[in-house]
């Protein structure tokens, strides 16, 4: 595996290989978070049949917007070349009190490329009275193959202006959970046998009032899992779950999830 070009705070440790011949590489922001005015981009290549698996070191922590300063944003660029694989399993993202921010990701997946992935969103330091304090947030994502997107998402979030806690929108849950896994070219009937076996995990991990789990076939080429909880406890391993499943699924064998998940 080569690493291009790499520019603090960003530091991206050695690719270590692992036992289902996937190389994992730790993504490391030697800041130890995200200021104002930061504008951090993340691009990661995956050539044709390579597997990587990306993760990072811990939480990407938000931290508060300072008066003048643009808002702080993370552009990441991801593409995956036909027949490779990438696992891309940050850490949460997690906005401080006063936090302005923007994150958007594209990732262009060639004929036969695969990719699982995840994000979670966490309040902020709850014990400090910080849920949901932060002024804006905003995430788009768009996962592209060569005929048609795949995957369009863009939402913002402004507590001052229109409160999450309102149950038209988080109510009392306080993380929110992405997970999806897309194969270019898979067939139709594939994605709704994944769909199902990925809903039956979701209703066996949800629990009324505390967390609430639920899926979704793609128009093509992929399954999306979206999921509600009242704290952290049991997404990291809830997550494991249904990446191991659409593993299992569309390539034939389990993952190897990073040393920090088992």
């Amino acid at each position: 595996m080569q690493f291009g070009t790499q520019q603090p705070p960003w530091r991206v440790i050695r690719a270590f290989p692992q036992e289902n011949g996937t190389a994992l590489v730790h993504l490391h922001n030697v800041s130890g978070g995200v200021l104002a005015g930061d504008d951090l981009h993340l691009d990661i290549e995956v050539g044709p049949r390579a597997r990587a698996q990306v993760t990072s070191t811990g939480a990407t922590r938000l931290y508060r917007h300072r008066h003048g300063s643009p808002d702080s944003q993370q552009i990441i660029s991801i593409s995956v070349a036909e027949g490779g694989l990438l696992e891309y399993l940050p850490d949460a993202l997690i906005p401080f009190a006063g936090t302005r921010h923007r994150q958007s990701t594209r990732i262009m997946l060639a004929a036969g490329a695969t990719i699982f992935g995840w994000e979670v969103i966490a309040p902020g330091r709850q014990a400090m009275g910080e849920r949901f304090r932060f002024d804006r947030l905003r995430l788009t994502m768009r996962i592209e193959s060569p005929r048609d997107p795949v995957l369009l998402e863009d939402f913002l979030l402004q507590p001052d202006v229109e409160s999450l806690v309102s149950p038209a929108r988080l109510g009392d849950y306080t993380h929110v959970a992405t997970f999806y896994a897309i194969q270019v070219g898979r067939p139709v009937a594939d994605l709704l046998e994944l769909e199902r076996q990925l809903r039956e995990i979701a209703i066996r991990e949800s629990c009324q009032g505390c967390t609430i789990w639920g899926t979704s076939a793609l128009t093509s080429d992929g399954v999306l899992v979206k999921g509600l909880s009242t704290s952290a406890r049991g997404i990291q391993a809830t997550l494991v779950g249904f990446w191991t499943a659409a593993r299992c699924f569309l390539i034939g064998d389990a993952p190897v999830p990073p040393r920090k998940l088992k």
